[in-house]
């Protein structure tokens, strides 16, 4: 799977962590805990390149990096 930049914190607000792939539009999982959040955005992330390939869309190139919040 490509290396996209994922970005974690902590939400207040949600009472949960927040994942988020500012590369790919959209694409953001949660879960009660850090690992689980990052379990969950790597699913996510692969259900949103299926799509944009499906779809015809372009997939951008990842930076390869991953930041920890």
């Amino acid at each position: 799977m490509p290396k996209y930049e994922i970005i974690i914190y902590w939400s207040q607000e949600d009472e949960a962590f927040i994942a988020e792939v500012p590369e790919l539009t959209g694409c953001a999982a949660d879960g009660p805990t850090y690992q689980e959040a990052l379990g969950n955005v790597e699913i996510v992330i692969q259900e949103w390149l299926e799509t944009a390939k499906e779809l015809g869309r372009p997939i951008p190139q990842p930076k390869g990096r991953l930041v920890f919040a």
